[in-house]
């Protein structure tokens, strides 16, 4: 019967049903590789809501502004924290404490299962030399029984109080497994409020994004590279390239690409960085006919625009080349002008070169010079 009940009590401690293993190897890997997707997921969720914080203070700086004149003359604007930056904060802050305490909880239920497991280690090896032993006093009952009586009442009492204790320590077990198991239901409960969390994080950066004209295409620690998206639908987007200083102070650089925008790099503290970027935005609007043009242009013809010098050059062929000069204020303002044509690395006569059109565009100029048999 004590046999009985020590293999028993020893089947209900295996460790197998204390912990549920994938046996299958495909689902082990299915399993790794989730574990590395999540992870990765928080990462970019992590930098996302960096992202998330930084627009939200700029769209509020810029609701509470009545005009755009306010950032050039509003030398240094007032920092603070949003209501969405306060609960991001406090979703990050009840993030962490209970990721560290998952991690407390889930060390103490490490430390606890290795103490049941030496604990049924040692009743495993007691119920082994208890059964020994009682094979031993069966023995030399049967050679010796009235000899040996006396002695064998006393080993089955020492055998009973030793199984006695062994039921009271695994039932002790038992209580502290159910304890257990209670604890990981709680942990997997705020876990799931954890995510519940991550997806109303994403969710309100999603939105956020999709109402600004900025969007961040890139984040490290120290660089991002974001995209501005004029409302014009016929300018292409900026992209932009900020970079952070140790002592909070950033460098904007322009990257010119196609859109024709002259390169230039910004510099000043981060309380200014909104000011600057408005301003970056403000003036790539300002030449937008021009701009759209040109980026029209570059699908068409073989052009390459210099706005340091307001200079279009065209590439008709191999060996001819057309300089053409932007005036300042070009459209509205000013005219484009063909400066010179070089055929053969030689110098052409452009005095009999112009377009039926008084006082033609850069458009016309570049139709009139491809379709033109005297260049």
């Amino acid at each position: 019967m004590a046999t009985e009940v020590v293999a028993s009590l020893l089947e209900r401690s295996d460790p197998s049903k204390l912990f549920c293993e994938i046996a299958d190897p495909q689902e082990r890997g299915e399993a790794q590789t989730m574990v590395s997707y999540l992870m990765d997921c928080r990462q970019k969720q992590k930098l996302m809501c960096q992202q998330l914080c930084m627009l939200d203070n700029m769209m509020e700086f810029l609701g509470e502004l009545k005009s755009p004149l306010d950032f050039l003359n509003d030398q240094c604007p007032k920092t603070s924290e949003s209501g969405a930056r306060k609960r991001w904060k406090a979703l990050k802050k009840e993030y962490q404490d209970g990721l560290v305490e998952v991690g407390a909880l889930i060390s103490n239920l490490q430390k606890q299962s290795e103490q049941l497991q030496e604990r049924r280690d040692r009743l495993k090896t007691l119920a082994l030399m208890l059964e020994q032993r009682k094979e031993e006093c069966q023995t030399v009952e049967r050679i010796k029984t009235k000899k040996n009586q006396t002695v064998k009442k006393q080993v089955v009492l020492q055998l009973d109080e030793s199984l006695q204790s062994a039921q009271h320590a695994l039932r002790s077990c038992d209580k502290q497994l159910g304890l257990l198991k209670m604890e990981n239901d709680a942990l997997q409960s705020r876990l799931d409020k954890c995510t519940e969390l991550r997806d109303q994080l994403w969710s309100c950066l999603e939105s956020t994004q999709g109402l600004t004209q900025y969007r961040v295409m890139c984040v490290s620690p120290s660089e991002m590279i974001v995209e501005l998206r004029p409302a014009c639908e016929k300018l292409e987007p900026l992209k932009l390239s900020i970079t952070l200083t140790p002592r909070r102070h950033f460098l904007l650089q322009v990257s010119q690409g196609t859109a024709g925008l002259l390169e230039e790099t910004v510099k000043g503290p981060v309380e200014q960085l909104n000011a600057a970027m408005l301003e970056v935005m403000q003036h790539y609007v300002s030449q937008g006919a021009m701009l759209s043009e040109i980026q029209a242009l570059h699908s068409r013809f073989a052009i390459d625009w210099r706005p340091g010098q307001r200079l279009l050059v065209f590439l008709k062929t191999a060996s001819v080349v057309c300089h053409l000069a932007v005036g300042e204020g070009y459209p509205s303002g000013g005219s484009a002008t063909l400066l010179a044509v070089r055929k053969e690395a030689r110098e052409h006569d452009i005095a009999s070169l112009q377009p039926p059109s008084q006082n033609p565009s850069l458009t016309e100029w570049l139709e009139y010079l491809s379709s033109c048999p005297d260049v």
